[in-house]
């Protein structure tokens, strides 16, 4: 009785196998060099861009956060009177 899964064999050819990964190691490389070249572009124009700003940026979110504070406290007086007004009414 013969055996068949001695006769499946898998005869790859390592001189492509070879030929494929160095072309993706060289494509790797070309890929990860012009990531680096868009980054730099990219991250040199938002420093030119924040320089160039009249307000800096951490000015700007301070202004915004004291807007913010002064909002939530009307607000909250606002709230405060109308339930003062209202408990007033039913007493």
């Amino acid at each position: 009785m013969k055996n068949n899964h001695s006769s499946h064999r898998l005869d790859v050819d390592t001189r492509l196998v070879t030929v494929g990964t160095a072309l993706t190691a060289a494509g790797s490389i070309v890929a990860l060099t012009g990531l680096a070249l868009t980054a730099s572009a990219l991250l040199g124009a938002a420093r030119k861009m924040i320089r160039d700003m009249e307000t800096s940026p951490g000015d700007m979110a301070g202004a915004r956060l004291r807007q913010a504070k002064h909002a939530s406290r009307a607000g909250l007086a606002a709230w405060q009177e109308a339930a003062d007004g209202h408990a007033a009414r039913h007493t």
